[in-house]
């Protein structure tokens, strides 16, 4: 039965894409929970399946080439992997809405922004076309944009400015979670902060629950009440915000920290974890993060770590911690 306290259960979901240069491993048995009215951070390298799981989530990977197959794959209330297409079209802007990655291509040129958030009031809220742009109106000024210009197009608007249509768009119908995809990436610093800050308004106001997708650790640490941290398709490490941040276990973790730069000491150098990512169409046989890690001993080439509780809500997948004289030393942040 689905726990009635959660709003997102997800349990073993792999993703794969079948391809002429071989089977390609986006997401590779990840399990994921999420509360109502909680924000969700997911951490990691391009690459290592974020938006996969996103689009899976809404069953918008394309088949072919891509297979999904999961346990259990709970979203809103709605079995996902049981619904027909009729049915999941009814609920994608509804119950379950997401901001694209870049705000440049995720608006039609040839509609006015007005046009595009009304659209979703028609079919979503079953609305007459004069109140589905009215209520439009309305949401353009509640993302901060005039209302006179509701009759542009896209291309008359700054990035920002699109990514708070984009908003709109995605907030229109009062969704019970909204899965945001790198939704600051293309913009300015300064207008990052302001999407940030009106995203979380929000949110906050309309009793949503939130998925942020993103490499960002500042924006997690603004933003998130919970984390999980991707590598190559795996969870490697998942807790709350306080859990992640101040007593971080994966070595890959501490990989994503050291590598941010020292605000306290400037001429201090920046650690970037050596190599990179396997490919996904050759995953090694044991731990994919072993020939990156300086912890790692010959079992994690040959045996897969299982994502294990440590203690409260924190988990991780090393077999470092199945030896005792094993400890991370980045300290507390």
């Amino acid at each position: 039965m689905p726990d009635a306290n959660l709003i997102l259960e997800i349990k073993n979901l792999d993703v794969c894409y079948k391809t002429e240069d071989g089977d390609v491993h986006a997401v590779n048995g990840i399990d994921l929970q999420l509360g109502y009215h909680k924000t969700l951070g997911l951490v990691g390298e391009t690459g290592a399946g974020k938006t996969t799981t996103a689009l899976s989530l809404l069953r918008l990977i394309p088949d072919p080439p891509g297979i999904i197959e999961c346990d259990t794959m709970i979203v809103a209330g709605n079995d996902m992997l049981k619904m027909p297409v009729s049915e999941l079209e009814g609920i994608r802007g509804k119950d379950i809405s997401m901001i694209f990655q870049d705000p440049m291509t995720a608006l039609n040129p040839v509609f006015t922004v007005g046009e595009q958030i009304a659209e979703s009031l028609e079919i979503h809220e079953h609305l007459s076309k004069s109140d589905a742009y009215e209520r439009a109106i309305q949401m353009l000024e509640t993302v901060g944009i005039p209302r006179s210009r509701g009759n542009e197009f896209p291309h008359q608007f700054s990035g920002g400015m699109k990514q708070r249509v984009v908003i709109a768009i995605a907030l229109a119908c009062n969704p019970k979670l909204l899965i945001a995809d790198e939704p600051t990436t293309a913009l300015d610093v300064t207008i990052q902060a302001q999407v940030l800050e009106l995203m979380k308004t929000l949110k906050d106001k309309n009793d949503t629950s939130m998925i942020l997708i993103t490499h960002d650790l500042g924006i997690v640490a603004e933003v998130c009440d919970e984390v999980a941290v991707m590598y190559a398709g795996r969870i490697v490490e998942k807790g709350s915000l306080r859990e992640i941040f101040d007593e971080t276990l994966h070595p890959y973790t501490e990989g994503l920290f050291n590598s941010l730069p020292n605000i306290n000491d400037r001429s201090a150098k920046l650690k970037p974890i050596q190599g990179l990512m396997p490919d996904p169409t050759d995953l090694p046989p044991g731990c994919t993060f072993a020939p990156r890690c300086g912890y790692a001993k010959d079992e994690c080439l040959r045996r897969q770590p299982r994502l294990a509780c440590m203690a409260g809500t924190h988990y991780v997948s090393c077999l470092a911690y199945e030896r005792s004289d094993f400890h991370i030393g980045r300290g507390k942040h």
